[in-house]
C-alpha cells in the first residue's frame, strides 16, 4: 500500500533526526563537544535573520536563504561532514551527497522533494544571489566559531591563516561587511595562536 503525504512527510523529519547525530570538525564554546551538522544548520539559520540585511545583491531572498541553510547539510546523514581542508574527501565528496539526496529527499512527497532537492542544488552550485549569501554565513560560521572556542578544534590541524583566506574570501562577493568581520576574526584567531604561523 502506498504511503499518504504525511506519513512521507513523517518518515522525512524523523530521518532528519539523525543529523543531530552527525559530528562537525569544530567544537561548542565550552569546548565540551563538537558541535553537529543540526546545531551548525541552526545557527546558520539564526545568522541569516539577524544578518540579513548586510546582503549585498537587493535580490537575495532571505526566506530563501533559511531554506538553504536548514536543508544544505541533511545529505551529511548519509555523506558524514567532509572537513574543508581533506583533499582526500573532497575526491568523491559529490558522488556521496548526490547520492544521499537522492535519497534522503526522495522520503518526501514529490512536488516537496524536488522542493527541497532544489534549494539544496542552488546551494551548492553558489549561483544566484541568495545561494552565495547562504555560502557565505556557512563559510563565515566556522571561523566565528574558532575565536568563541579559543581555537579547540582546529588547532589540531595545522591551518594556516592564508589557507582559510583562501576558502572563504568568496564571502567579499556576498557582503563585504561579513568578509571585513570574518577577515578580522581570522587574524586574531592567527595571533592567539590557533592557526599555523606561515
Amino acid at each position: 500500500m502506498e504511503k499518504s503525504d504525511i506519513q512521507r512527510q513523517m518518515d522525512f523529519l524523523i530521518e532528519a533526526e539523525r543529523l543531530k547525530t552527525v559530528y562537525r570538525q569544530n567544537m561548542v564554546v565550552d569546548k565540551s563537544r563538537q558541535e553537529n551538522s543540526a546545531e551548525h544548520s541552526w545557527h546558520l539559520a539564526l545568522m541569516a535573520i539577524v544578518l540579513g540585511d548586510r546582503a549585498i545583491d537587493p535580490e537575495v531572498d532571505i526566506m530563501k536563504v533559511i531554506k538553504m541553510v536548514l536543508v544544505h547539510d541533511i545529505v551529511e546523514i548519509d555523506a558524514g561532514d567532509t572537513f574543508l581542508y581533506d583533499a582526500k574527501g573532497y575526491e568523491d565528496k559529490d558522488e556521496r551527497e548526490q547520492r544521499a539526496a537522492k535519497r534522503i529527499f526522495g522520503l518526501l512527497p514529490e512536488s516537496l522533494a524536488d522542493e527541497l532537492l532544489s534549494l539544496w542544488k542552488e546551494f551548492e552550485e553558489r549561483k544566484t544571489p541568495s545561494a552565495l549569501f547562504a555560502a557565505a554565513l556557512d563559510n563565515m560560521q566556522p571561523v566565528i566559531n574558532h575565536w568563541c572556542s579559543g581555537g579547540a578544534a582546529i588547532k589540531k590541524h595545522h591551518i594556516k591563516a592564508s589557507q582559510i583566506i583562501d576558502k572563504k574570501k568568496f564571502i567579499e562577493k556576498a557582503s563585504p561587511e561579513l568578509w571585513e568581520i570574518t577577515l578580522d576574526t581570522i587574524k586574531k584567531s592567527s595571533a592567539s595562536g590557533f592557526y599555523d604561523p606561515e
